[in-house]
């Protein structure tokens, strides 16, 4: 086997990355675009010592689940890398994850629902985060092919609300006709690094953020002016980022025009949004998450719950209705201050959140004699620490409900709460990120009373 050589392939299975999985002369190919059931000439790129990668030259036999794809550069940049695949096995395929993340970790007895579809399968993502580069010689946007910093030019994201790619565009032909320098990361010089825009599903507020290299640069206020006029923007933020870094947002924001937040809804809940808030990118689907993990968790109107990792509150307030008090606690004190604003917002009166790490929070309040029914835990991608899992147990709650982005580090956290006392029997898949690989999960584990 050589690099660029031409082979016959026989796909049998889908990676987690949904690469097309074949076997040939006892090595793993992986060949992007390809799915189980086709026979393919695929051209080697790149081999290693026991698994290769390859791109497909020609379909022999194509299977049923394909479905033709006109703007293919969707899936080469990773941005929507199941487009080609039929949305039932999408929903499929994430189910098999969970499942043989379970099996692997000889939990095969653990029950995995049917993943819950989007009510939207294109154009669901209520915020998009663009790069912005130096092509042929002028600014554009785009995202980056797959494994590179090369930059596909493109103006319809297909997961992306199309007013926000029409906002995109527009924000782009303004830098364009005021010469703006699109960043050039080699050399970290240029201008404009990214376009954040994020737009609300309940009101139609729109929000621009030009992360920027500097705090100021040539013809700022013209174009902020420009960009004032596009309809239905409300808010115009500059971002400073003077790092030479991969991060996107800098630390620091500064409002140019208008609002300094925009404000949606889930459920009936509405939340103010500042430019560096976290907010569920689907915001049709995630009613329905909230709503199943409030389901499963069985709340009781005399309950305690703890909302951990709460961010600007949006599940602790969404519970709030449902129980006697909601106490929560994030590291990043703008978000907490955004989770009480919200609160009062809504004349919630039974929330209330702090600035602090939950693994020093719990601990103290159950040192204070708090007594919690209910912990709701939705962490980043890396999962939970095994000193939260502790404190967690420490606080002596009935119930903890995990919600998860990742099911990797979901299913190795729940074995850690099983050694303290916790048991589970079902996972519950959600698709919060149609057109690609992640899959959302929730699952309930409740205490073993001896």
């Amino acid at each position: 086997m050589k690099k660029n050589e031409i082979v016959e392939l026989d796909i049998t299975d889908l990676s987690y990355e949904a690469m097309g999985v074949a076997h040939y002369e006892g090595m793993t190919i992986f060949v992007n675009n390809a799915l189980p059931g086709e026979k393919i000439k695929a051209k080697l790129l790149k081999i290693k010592k026991n698994f290769a990668f390859a791109k497909i030259e020609k379909i022999i036999k194509e299977s049923p689940d394909r479905v033709n794809v006109k703007l293919n550069q969707w899936v080469q940049t990773g941005l929507a890398s199941l487009a080609h695949i039929k949305y039932d096995k999408q929903l499929e395929f994430k189910r098999n994850q969970v499942v043989n993340l379970l099996h692997k970790a000889d939990l095969d007895k653990i029950e995995v629902g049917q993943t819950l579809p989007s009510p939207q399968e294109v154009g669901y993502r209520n915020k998009a985060q663009v790069p912005v580069r130096k092509v042929k010689g002028q600014l554009d946007i785009g995202f980056f092919r797959r494994h590179s910093h090369d930059l596909v030019p493109l103006t319809n994201f297909f997961t992306t609300d199309p007013e926000i790619d029409r906002v995109l565009v527009a924000v782009r032909d303004i830098l364009r006709k005021y010469n703006v320098p699109a960043y050039d990361e080699i050399h970290n010089k240029g201008e404009i690094r990214y376009l954040d825009v994020r737009r609300s599903k309940a009101t139609g507020e729109i929000m621009v953020i030009l992360v920027a290299l500097h705090k100021d640069f040539e013809h700022l206020q013209d174009i902020t002016q420009e960009i004032s006029q596009i309809d239905k923007v409300t808010s115009i933020v500059l971002n400073h980022n003077p790092k030479k870094t991969n991060v996107i947002l800098g630390k620091k924001d500064y409002l140019l025009w208008g609002e300094p937040q925009i404000t949606d809804k889930i459920g009936d809940v509405s939340f103010k949004i500042s430019p560096q808030s976290f907010f569920q990118i689907n915001s049709l689907q995630t009613p329905r998450l909230y709503d199943l993990a409030i389901q499963k968790a069985d709340l009781k109107p005399d309950d305690v719950v703890i909302d951990a990792y709460s961010g600007i509150g949006t599940i602790g307030l969404s519970v709030a209705k449902h129980v006697k008090a909601v106490r929560g606690m994030e590291v990043i004190k703008p978000a907490v201050d955004d989770a009480n604003a919200n609160a009062k917002l809504n004349g919630i009166t039974n929330a209330e959140y702090v600035v602090g790490k939950a693994e020093e929070v719990m601990p103290r309040w159950a040192k204070e004699g708090l007594k919690t029914d209910v912990i709701f835990v939705d962490p980043p991608r890396k999962g939970l620490t095994p000193e939260f899992i502790d404190a967690a147990v420490e606080t002596d709650p009935k119930k903890i409900v995990y919600i998860s982005c990742n099911p990797a580090t979901m299913v190795r956290d729940l074995q850690l709460f099983r050694e303290q006392g916790y048991d589970f029997n079902e996972i519950d898949p959600v698709d919060m990120f149609p057109q690609t690989p992640h899959v959302e999960a929730v699952a309930v584990l409740e205490r073993i009373d001896e």
